[in-house]
């Protein structure tokens, strides 16, 4: 069994302990360092080079943005999966961080089984939407841009209409299997149709699809088919 090694980051002892508390009694699941800043973060991580990161996003010193940055930019970490620990699920300071790599966000008075499963589900390299709060911060900060950008306009021209096509229910929060259902085609096919948008894109994993998906105006918020009206990944 694959054990899923996993830093935790935030400057209340008691939130670390209560976290590596809950995560530690996991047989999957092993805490391999905590710290209390982003600077020591970023240390931790190029030290043990963990499955995933659980980033507090406000801290003294570095914050959990910049060291977000350095982590996802760090090739080294490129398999390091970044979870940005916030009070606010509508934080400017979130959507910054998930622009930067991170793999999405939890709030810290998550329950414990909540905790576990997002964890492994990093891991695995699936976005995490639920429950529909990532979705919540894109749109409300889309919806502040002064110049919002037209319907598709952005849209890499390098992405074929069917891999074009596929981003879009990405972002609209459906698994391989559902897209591939809708699609009617092999989940194989879907698998290397995600893989190829991913490298086409450059990015780390769903999360940062449907990141792009916004920003380019594929997905227009609230639209019909549009992550509000779609389940999420996960």
């Amino acid at each position: 069994m694959a054990v899923i090694r996993v830093l935790v980051v935030d400057d209340h002892p008691l939130v670390r302990a209560g976290f590596h508390s809950i995560l530690s009694g996991e047989a999957d699941i092993d805490v391999v360092g905590e710290a209390t800043d982003g600077e020591e973060a970023v240390a931790v991580a190029v030290r043990e080079i963990p499955d995933v990161v659980l980033m507090d996003i406000r801290m003294p010193g570095m914050d959990g943005l910049q060291a977000t940055r350095l982590i996802t930019a760090n090739p080294r970490l490129r398999g390091t999966r970044v979870v940005v620990l916030t009070t606010f699920d509508l934080d400017e300071y979130v959507f910054g961080a998930i622009r930067a790599g991170a793999s999405g966000f939890l709030l810290k008075g998550v329950e414990p089984p909540a905790l576990i499963d997002a964890v492994r589900t990093v891991a695995r390299g699936d976005a995490l939407l639920e429950p529909g709060a990532t979705r919540r911060l894109i749109e409300a900060y889309l919806d502040n841009q002064k110049t919002p950008k037209p319907a598709g306009s952005g849209v890499p021209s390098s992405l074929t209409a069917r891999e074009i096509e596929i981003l879009r229910l990405i972002a609209g929060g459906l698994t391989n299997a559902e897209i591939a259902e809708q699609l009617f085609i092999s989940p194989l096919t879907c698998k290397s149709h995600v893989s190829r948008i991913l490298t086409k894109l450059d990015a780390r994993d769903r999360t940062q699809l449907v990141v792009l998906a916004y920003e380019s105006g594929l997905v227009v918020p609230g639209q019909s088919g549009g992550p509000s009206e779609v389940h999420p990944q996960g």
